[in-house]
């Protein structure tokens, strides 16, 4: 018996140390200084550090400016755009996510998006992240937006919206998820 318990606590003290190290693996707002850009994101992200200098130069300023498609807007509304799972890549380096990511965050301030439902993540100069998301997501470019329901893709947009809208194209994408769902109604 006394073995037994000794077996349980020694199971219990590698599970417990396993899940430290897990957690400690999940670094958010990570930042580094590099020669060539300054300082730059990498890795897991919260909406605020954007609020934050460097990033806030160019995020308030186009976040501040963008004029919305509000029937776009209203559309993802109604398709319950709240009900989806976003991921985010974005480089702060890179001009096209300084345009979409800030232009991205209005949209979904818009619909009052629950941060929760959404990741965002940085990736460097070669498209990678601390913890290989990118590989995970197969992200060539940034930025790249990723619209999931139940943990499946139904849609992307990847470094500029085919529009020339953000919103435009998210409605596109919660489009082609009705007429999946209508289409798998059918063939049952």
């Amino acid at each position: 018996m006394k073995k037994i318990i000794i077996n349980i606590f020694a199971v219990s003290a590698l599970f417990l140390e396993g899940q430290q190290l897990s957690a400690q693996k999940a670094v958010v707002g990570r930042e580094v200084e590099t020669t060539n850009d300054g300082k730059m994101l990498l890795g897991m992200q919260l909406k605020s550090k954007f609020t934050e200098a460097p990033y806030s130069e160019w995020y308030t300023k186009e976040h501040d400016e963008y004029a919305m498609d509000q029937k776009a807007v209203g559309e993802l509304k109604k398709r319950k755009i709240n009900s989806y799972n976003i991921v985010v890549f974005i480089g702060t380096w890179c001009e096209d996510s300084h345009r979409d990511f800030p232009r991205l965050m209005k949209i979904l301030e818009e619909v009052n998006y629950p941060e929760g439902k959404m990741k965002i993540i940085a990736v460097n100069r070669k498209k990678e992240s601390p913890n290989g998301e990118e590989s995970l997501y197969n992200v060539q470019k940034v930025p790249t937006i990723i619209v999931q329901k139940y943990g499946k893709e139904i849609g992307r947009i990847i470094e500029m919206p085919t529009t020339g809208y953000i919103e435009r194209d998210l409605v596109e994408i919660l489009k082609k998820d009705d007429s999946s769902v209508i289409k798998e109604i059918f063939s049952k």
